[in-house]
């Protein structure tokens, strides 16, 4: 039996599950950086290079402080009331992250206890629990683009990391973008070495070096896997052209 012969409550059956297939959500991610320029301008370019719509990842930076605490704080509110100005609804949002350095931030820890506290707590517009995932680097974002480069095996000053990182990105500058896109053909390198470091200390150590900042990246990298490959399928809900980043 050809399609056209089919009875059309199977042919409209098909399409329907065919467009769901195809429309299927990927995750809504909220994620607000300690940093003004640096760390949300180097999320933005993935954001772009992948062509994630800012309906499911919104790069923000902390608008309450640079503390840990307050950074996390600050997530927190524009997940529960939104940012009319942004054009963000409340609760819209499938996971929130904070991005914050080690570095010499007195609540650095406490953030670190109270985003595991409040992680799953939450529920989103859609009724799911919401993780709370905090993204930590000892001592700071820096050390994550040097793992681009060498391994990392004794702690290090932030000065130290950035005068090191500077012999591999010789223009590199605080609040300077560009950074993915001189990195990214060694981003899997960089994961490795995070991942070795991570099996020998955590986050909570606060003195070893340590970064998390591979697993945001791997999860922004791979965060449309469910959309299918096919060039000819109707992508109508994907975005068409590079969005514009909220940072």
């Amino acid at each position: 039996m050809g399609k056209e012969d089919q009875p059309k409550h199977r042919q409209a059956a098909r399409s329907l599950k065919r467009r769901a297939a195809v429309r299927k959500p990927y995750e809504r991610l909220l994620i607000v950086c300690e940093g003004e320029k640096t760390e949300p301008q180097y999320l933005c370019e993935i954001q772009r290079d992948f062509r994630l719509a800012t309906a499911h990842v919104q790069v923000l930076h902390g608008e309450w402080g640079t503390e840990p605490q307050q950074v996390l704080a600050y997530a927190l509110k524009v997940f529960k009331d939104g940012d009319r100005d942004r054009g963000l609804h409340p609760r819209a949002f499938d996971r929130i992250v904070v991005v914050f350095d080690r570095d010499e931030h007195q609540s650095y820890h406490a953030a670190l206890a109270q985003a595991a506290a409040q992680s799953g707590k939450l529920r989103s517009d859609l009724a799911a629990p919401v993780p709370v995932e905090a993204v930590a680097s000892v001592p700071c974002f820096e050390l994550w683009l040097l793992l681009h480069f060498e391994d990392v095996q004794a702690p290090l000053h932030r000065v130290e990391t950035v005068t090191r990182l500077k012999r591999h990105l010789k223009h590199y500058e605080k609040g300077s973008g560009g950074h993915w896109s001189r990195t990214k053909t060694h981003w899997v390198s960089a994961r490795q070495r995070a991942r070795r470091l991570a099996a020998r200390t955590t986050a909570h150590d606060g003195t070893q070096p340590f970064t998390a900042m591979d697993q945001l990246v791997h999860r922004l990298v791979h965060l449309k896997d469910d959309l299918p490959a096919d060039p000819l399928a109707d992508l109508s809900s994907a975005p068409r052209s590079s969005p514009e980043c909220a940072a």
